[in-house]
């Protein structure tokens, strides 16, 4: 029950870093932004002060152990779920990063597919001392599928009715590339045998804060700098298949939608600039 994992509740983890241009440059390769400068653009911060867990340390999906900063939720499956977020100052190579993390709170209910696990997560990110960008983040816990669902077909979805629409088709070096600079190594997004008997995904899984990256600069580059923004996962986005990202403006308020190559809600969301 929540209960038991009450204790992990106000737990709190501070990391430091140092944005570097090439950190920029680098993030802004792997997914194929059209930006140049020393203001880094938006999802950067998600590269920031990863927590540096030894290699030994790591569970057999890849993730660090449970029980530290997290509470040991018994439920396999972790995936990002969802973000809160306000840009409020800028990134700028050079400047010294600290990143604080915070648990707010963790519950379980049980769902269709059976038992989940939510952890709400506080983080402060903060570029030589200033606050930079604030998060509330979900995570969701729930147990490993019983069957391996088939990968999804194609069915272009109809998105004429968008602003600005961009489509691409997430490949291995992209997900490679955004594990390694966000230092996660879920065994999801670049072991394909292990993805389809462990975990029954079909395809490599792309990260959710990558679909979230990418969705935000989409809504950046089609209308303007955000002050905020919120994303939530919907469905996973799989490697090798066509990804649509959706952004339209009503007088500053954006509505944001990645969709998949056979029509299925893969992230929807919304800004403000």
């Amino acid at each position: 029950m929540a209960g038991e994992w009450d204790r992990w509740i106000g737990g709190e983890a501070e990391g430091s870093d140092l944005l570097t241009q090439g950190l920029i440059d680098g993030f802004c390769a792997t997914l194929d932004l059209d930006h140049s400068g020393t203001v880094a653009p938006p999802g950067l911060h998600w590269c920031l002060a990863p927590g540096a867990v030894r290699t030994a340390a790591l569970g057999p999906d890849g993730h660090p152990p449970k029980g530290d900063l997290l509470p040991p939720i018994p439920l396999p499956r972790r995936m990002w779920a969802a973000s809160r977020l306000e840009f409020l100052a800028p990134l700028t190579a050079g400047a010294p990063i600290t990143r604080l993390t915070r648990v707010v709170s963790a519950s379980s209910k049980e769902g269709r597919s059976g038992p989940l696990g939510f952890v709400e997560l506080e983080m402060e990110t903060r570029a030589g001392g200033v606050l930079a960008v604030r998060e509330a983040q979900t995570l969701v816990y729930r147990e490993t599928g019983s069957a391996m669902a088939p990968l999804p077909g194609a069915d272009t979805p109809d998105l004429s009715g968008w602003d600005a629409v961009r489509t691409l088709t997430p490949n291995e070096p992209m997900l490679l590339r955004f594990s390694a600079l966000t230092f996660n190594a879920h065994r999801i997004h670049y072991d394909l045998p292990y993805t389809r008997e462990v975990e029954l995904y079909p395809a490599l899984v792309v990260h959710g804060p990558l679909v979230a990256s990418l969705l935000l600069n989409h809504a950046a580059a089609a209308f303007g700098p955000l002050a905020s923004a919120s994303v939530r996962a919907m469905a996973p986005a799989f490697c090798a298949q066509p990804l649509h990202l959706a952004a339209s403006n009503a007088d500053g308020q954006i509505t944001l939608s990645a969709v998949g190559g056979d029509g299925r809600k893969i992230m929807e969301g919304a800004a403000r600039l």
